[in-house]
């Protein structure tokens, strides 16, 4: 009996250290995992400088690392503006008077003419009305004037390491120091808004990396200053996701599917069109 009884506490030693072991396991996991993102700054320059490592496995090199994100700090800034993202959930019409008036219809229609010959050969070349080019044109940072002065890279380092997204912006992250890799850009020149879009339309780095094209002929891909750049590369995006030329763009059609594919915001898809539409009278 006696030996019954310590045959039991032993297996109940033996059962209690299993379980603390595997808690401790459990905890050690979590602890890992939880180093890897950061809801504050606090282990961000830790993260980043382990980070640079998985980036130069991807393909990234030193060089490029050093210039785009040597110095890069977090950014508090931005974590409040991902966390206060509220003019998508307003109504249409409270979105398309927030957004657009006469006087950016009225800019709209002159550069059309002005750059006649330009839009010309991208219609001619993509499919893509100059309408609805211009559209985003204007929505995005109205024809040029606010494209943003956030640093790029340092937008993107934050996101990446923050948890909500981390995967999408890490991806983004890569994709921003492959533009400085190929030359494209240097890390100065690319400040954009505060979720890392770069240029007069706002592009993605890595929709910059897919659709950027320097229709100027100048060897870079220039879609901050340069118009050319800019309004080619929006069209071939539009045209890489289906634009079907000479077909209408109102709900319903498979053009009004391809603008949802600039930016799946439902208020933001039927601003495009709307303003297209007044565009085009």
């Amino acid at each position: 009996m006696f030996e019954s009884f310590i045959c039991r506490v032993k297996s109940k030693t033996r059962k209690a250290g299993l379980l603390l072991g595997a808690g401790l396991m459990l905890l050690g996991v979590s602890s890992a995992q939880a180093a890897t993102c950061g809801d504050t700054g606090a282990g961000f320059d830790s993260w980043l400088a382990s980070y640079k490592k998985t980036l130069q496995s991807k393909g990234i090199s030193r060089s490029t690392l050093n210039k785009g994100l040597s110095g890069v700090t977090y950014n508090r800034k931005v974590i409040g503006y991902d966390r206060n993202q509220k003019s998508f959930k307003l109504s249409f019409d409270e979105f398309y008077r927030l957004r657009v008036n006469n006087a950016l219809i009225n800019k709209g229609r002159r550069l059309m003419k002005k750059h006649n010959g330009l839009f010309t050969r991208i219609e001619n070349e993509f499919g893509v009305p100059r309408e609805i080019i211009t559209a985003i044109w204007g929505l995005e940072t109205g024809y040029g004037r606010g494209i943003g002065n956030m640093s790029t890279l340092r937008s993107l380092a934050t996101l990446a390491y923050d948890c909500r997204r981390a995967n999408f912006f890490r991806n983004e992250l890569y994709n921003a120091l492959l533009i400085v890799q190929k030359g494209d850009l240097n890390p100065s020149q690319m400040k954009g808004a505060w979720a890392g879009e770069l240029g007069q339309t706002q592009f993605l780095a890595s929709s910059y990396i897919k659709f950027a094209i320097d229709y100027s002929g100048d060897g870079k891909r220039d879609l901050l200053y340069n118009t050319a750049d800019t309004l080619a590369s929006t069209a071939h995006f539009l045209n890489s996701y289906g634009w079907r030329k000479g077909q209408p763009w109102g709900p319903g059609t498979s053009n009004y599917g391809v603008i949802r594919s600039w930016n799946r915001a439902g208020v933001y898809v039927k601003t495009i069109q709307i303003m297209a539409e007044k565009l085009s009278n």
